[in-house]
Protein backbone atom coordinates (compact mmCIF):
# COMPACT_ATOMS: atom_id res chain seq x y z
CA UNK A 1 0.00 0.00 0.00
CA UNK A 2 2.34 2.13 0.64
CA UNK A 3 4.37 1.64 -2.52
CA UNK A 4 1.04 2.87 -4.60
CA UNK A 5 1.03 5.62 -2.20
CA UNK A 6 4.84 6.88 -2.87
CA UNK A 7 3.61 5.91 -7.18
CA UNK A 8 0.57 8.13 -6.51
CA UNK A 9 3.22 11.11 -4.65
CA UNK A 10 5.67 10.76 -7.19
CA UNK A 11 2.56 11.30 -10.04
CA UNK A 12 1.39 14.60 -8.99
CA UNK A 13 4.90 16.01 -8.26
CA UNK A 14 5.79 14.88 -11.70
CA UNK A 15 2.53 16.27 -13.38
CA UNK A 16 1.60 19.17 -11.13
CA UNK A 17 -0.25 20.68 -13.90
CA UNK A 18 -3.14 17.84 -13.11
CA UNK A 19 -2.49 17.18 -9.51
CA UNK A 20 -6.10 18.39 -9.30
CA UNK A 21 -7.74 15.64 -11.65
CA UNK A 22 -5.71 13.09 -10.07
CA UNK A 23 -6.30 13.94 -6.57
CA UNK A 24 -10.25 14.12 -7.06
CA UNK A 25 -10.01 11.06 -9.04
CA UNK A 26 -8.37 9.28 -5.90
CA UNK A 27 -11.08 11.08 -3.72
CA UNK A 28 -13.64 9.38 -5.85
CA UNK A 29 -12.45 5.73 -5.75
CA UNK A 30 -11.58 6.08 -2.11
CA UNK A 31 -15.06 6.85 -1.65
CA UNK A 32 -16.55 4.16 -3.11
CA UNK A 33 -17.93 1.17 -1.28
CA UNK A 34 -14.89 -1.70 -0.88
CA UNK A 35 -12.85 -0.14 -2.95
CA UNK A 36 -12.01 2.56 -0.80
CA UNK A 37 -10.97 0.20 1.30
CA UNK A 38 -7.80 -0.17 -0.93
CA UNK A 39 -6.83 3.38 -2.16
CA UNK A 40 -4.19 5.25 0.46
CA UNK A 41 -6.25 8.08 -0.26
CA UNK A 42 -5.09 9.16 3.77
CA UNK A 43 -1.56 9.18 3.20
CA UNK A 44 -1.39 10.57 -0.02
CA UNK A 45 -3.57 13.45 0.45
CA UNK A 46 -1.58 14.06 3.68
CA UNK A 47 1.55 13.98 1.97
CA UNK A 48 0.03 16.68 -0.94
CA UNK A 49 -0.67 18.87 1.40
CA UNK A 50 2.62 18.63 2.14
CA UNK A 51 3.46 19.60 -1.40
CA UNK A 52 1.12 22.65 -1.45
CA UNK A 53 2.84 24.08 1.30
CA UNK A 54 6.15 23.79 -0.44
CA UNK A 55 4.68 25.94 -2.62
CA UNK A 56 4.57 22.80 -5.40
CA UNK A 57 1.17 22.78 -6.56
CA UNK A 58 -1.59 25.12 -6.32
CA UNK A 59 -3.75 24.61 -3.37
CA UNK A 60 -7.40 25.65 -5.67
CA UNK A 61 -7.73 23.21 -8.06
CA UNK A 62 -6.99 20.60 -5.49
CA UNK A 63 -9.11 21.50 -2.90
CA UNK A 64 -12.08 21.56 -5.73
CA UNK A 65 -11.35 18.39 -7.97
CA UNK A 66 -10.66 16.50 -3.90
CA UNK A 67 -14.21 17.95 -2.91
CA UNK A 68 -16.07 17.11 -5.82
CA UNK A 69 -14.18 13.52 -6.14
CA UNK A 70 -14.96 12.86 -2.87
CA UNK A 71 -19.02 13.79 -3.33
CA UNK A 72 -19.26 11.80 -6.25
CA UNK A 73 -17.76 8.76 -4.79
CA UNK A 74 -19.93 8.36 -2.34
CA UNK A 75 -23.38 9.65 -4.27
CA UNK A 76 -22.34 6.78 -6.66
CA UNK A 77 -22.04 4.20 -3.34
CA UNK A 78 -25.53 6.11 -2.03
CA UNK A 79 -27.42 5.49 -5.90
CA UNK A 80 -26.34 1.71 -6.30
CA UNK A 81 -27.72 0.93 -3.23
CA UNK A 82 -30.75 2.70 -3.68
CA UNK A 83 -31.45 0.94 -7.24
CA UNK A 84 -30.44 -2.78 -5.90
CA UNK A 85 -31.56 -2.53 -2.52
CA UNK A 86 -30.60 -4.83 0.21
CA UNK A 87 -29.80 -7.68 -2.04
CA UNK A 88 -26.62 -5.88 -2.61
CA UNK A 89 -25.19 -7.42 0.82
CA UNK A 90 -25.27 -10.35 -1.04
CA UNK A 91 -23.56 -9.52 -4.20
CA UNK A 92 -20.29 -12.23 -5.03
CA UNK A 93 -18.01 -8.92 -4.61
CA UNK A 94 -19.34 -7.93 -1.77
CA UNK A 95 -19.96 -11.59 0.29
CA UNK A 96 -16.48 -11.08 2.33
CA UNK A 97 -17.53 -7.63 3.99
CA UNK A 98 -20.66 -8.73 5.81
CA UNK A 99 -19.28 -7.65 8.98
CA UNK A 100 -18.32 -4.28 7.77
CA UNK A 101 -21.80 -3.45 6.07
CA UNK A 102 -23.55 -4.90 9.85
CA UNK A 103 -21.54 -2.35 11.64
CA UNK A 104 -22.61 0.47 9.01
CA UNK A 105 -25.82 -0.34 9.18
CA UNK A 106 -26.35 0.07 13.02
CA UNK A 107 -23.66 2.95 12.67
CA UNK A 108 -26.64 4.56 10.17
CA UNK A 109 -29.53 3.29 12.19
CA UNK A 110 -28.05 5.09 15.39
CA UNK A 111 -27.07 8.31 14.00
CA UNK A 112 -28.67 8.54 10.83
CA UNK A 113 -28.17 11.93 9.06
CA UNK A 114 -24.79 13.03 11.23
CA UNK A 115 -23.29 9.04 9.61
CA UNK A 116 -22.77 10.21 6.26
CA UNK A 117 -20.57 13.31 7.96
CA UNK A 118 -18.94 11.42 10.90
CA UNK A 119 -18.65 8.44 8.79
CA UNK A 120 -16.40 10.13 6.69
CA UNK A 121 -13.49 9.89 9.13
CA UNK A 122 -14.00 6.85 10.18
CA UNK A 123 -11.67 4.06 8.26
CA UNK A 124 -13.91 0.72 8.98
CA UNK A 125 -17.24 2.31 7.62
CA UNK A 126 -16.17 5.03 5.39
CA UNK A 127 -16.99 3.50 2.31
CA UNK A 128 -20.01 1.81 3.31
CA UNK A 129 -22.10 3.76 4.89
CA UNK A 130 -23.08 5.76 1.74
CA UNK A 131 -24.24 2.59 0.44
CA UNK A 132 -26.45 1.76 3.75
CA UNK A 133 -27.85 4.80 3.01
CA UNK A 134 -29.16 4.12 -0.23
CA UNK A 135 -30.76 0.91 0.57
CA UNK A 136 -32.35 2.35 3.10
CA UNK A 137 -33.59 5.03 0.86
CA UNK A 138 -32.37 8.02 2.80
CA UNK A 139 -34.30 10.81 1.12
CA UNK A 140 -31.88 12.31 -1.50
CA UNK A 141 -31.96 15.92 -0.52
CA UNK A 142 -30.86 15.08 3.02
CA UNK A 143 -28.04 12.79 2.30
CA UNK A 144 -26.50 15.17 -0.70
CA UNK A 145 -26.26 18.27 2.29
CA UNK A 146 -24.98 15.42 4.58
CA UNK A 147 -22.54 13.98 1.90
CA UNK A 148 -21.57 17.91 0.76
CA UNK A 149 -20.60 19.21 4.13
CA UNK A 150 -18.79 15.94 5.14
CA UNK A 151 -16.39 16.19 2.05
CA UNK A 152 -15.51 19.91 2.30
CA UNK A 153 -14.46 18.91 5.79
CA UNK A 154 -12.43 15.87 5.01
CA UNK A 155 -10.15 17.13 2.30
CA UNK A 156 -8.89 20.56 4.47
CA UNK A 157 -8.84 17.41 7.71
CA UNK A 158 -6.26 15.51 5.11
CA UNK A 159 -4.81 18.37 3.99
CA UNK A 160 -3.69 21.02 6.53
CA UNK A 161 -1.66 18.36 8.44
CA UNK A 162 0.90 18.08 5.37
CA UNK A 163 0.79 21.98 4.32
CA UNK A 164 1.58 22.75 8.06
CA UNK A 165 4.25 20.23 7.87
CA UNK A 166 5.53 20.84 4.61
CA UNK A 167 5.10 24.48 4.94
CA UNK A 168 4.66 26.49 7.64
CA UNK A 169 6.41 24.25 10.12
CA UNK A 170 9.18 24.08 8.19
CA UNK A 171 10.97 27.84 8.96
CA UNK A 172 11.56 26.81 12.41
CA UNK A 173 13.93 24.29 11.16
CA UNK A 174 12.42 21.50 13.10
CA UNK A 175 13.98 17.90 11.96
CA UNK A 176 12.36 15.61 9.50
CA UNK A 177 10.80 13.39 12.16
CA UNK A 178 9.69 16.39 14.37
CA UNK A 179 7.55 17.70 11.08
CA UNK A 180 6.10 14.09 10.69
CA UNK A 181 4.99 13.30 14.00
CA UNK A 182 3.21 16.80 13.83
CA UNK A 183 1.63 16.07 10.70
CA UNK A 184 0.28 12.60 12.50
CA UNK A 185 -0.92 14.62 15.39
CA UNK A 186 -2.53 17.15 12.79
CA UNK A 187 -4.18 14.38 11.36
CA UNK A 188 -5.11 12.39 14.31
CA UNK A 189 -7.34 15.30 15.98
CA UNK A 190 -10.41 15.37 13.11
CA UNK A 191 -10.59 11.37 14.32
CA UNK A 192 -10.57 12.75 17.97
CA UNK A 193 -13.62 14.92 17.15
CA UNK A 194 -15.18 12.57 15.36
CA UNK A 195 -14.95 10.26 18.15
CA UNK A 196 -16.06 12.79 20.48
CA UNK A 197 -18.93 13.21 18.35
CA UNK A 198 -20.04 9.39 18.56
CA UNK A 199 -19.58 9.61 22.23
CA UNK A 200 -21.96 12.66 22.75
CA UNK A 201 -24.47 11.95 20.72
CA UNK A 202 -25.02 8.28 22.10
CA UNK A 203 -25.47 10.38 25.95
CA UNK A 204 -28.97 11.27 25.20
CA UNK A 205 -29.82 7.57 24.24
CA UNK A 206 -28.53 5.75 26.75
CA UNK A 207 -29.69 8.46 29.53
CA UNK A 208 -33.28 7.62 27.63
CA UNK A 209 -33.21 3.87 28.17
CA UNK A 210 -31.90 4.42 31.93
CA UNK A 211 -35.00 6.62 32.55
CA UNK A 212 -37.72 4.64 30.49
CA UNK A 213 -36.51 1.33 32.60
CA UNK A 214 -36.99 3.30 36.11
Amino acid sequence: MSDLSDLLLDTVSRYAGWSGPIIGLLAFLESLVIIGLFVPAIATMIAVGGLIGAGIIEPAPVCACAVVGAILGDWTSYALGRFIGPAVYRHPWLSGHQLGFARARLFFRRYGFLSIIIGRFLGPIRSTVPLVAGVVKMPQGQFQTANILSALLWVPALLLPGYFAGGQLARFDLEAEQLILIAVGLCIVPMLLGWAAIRFMSKPRIKARQTSTQ
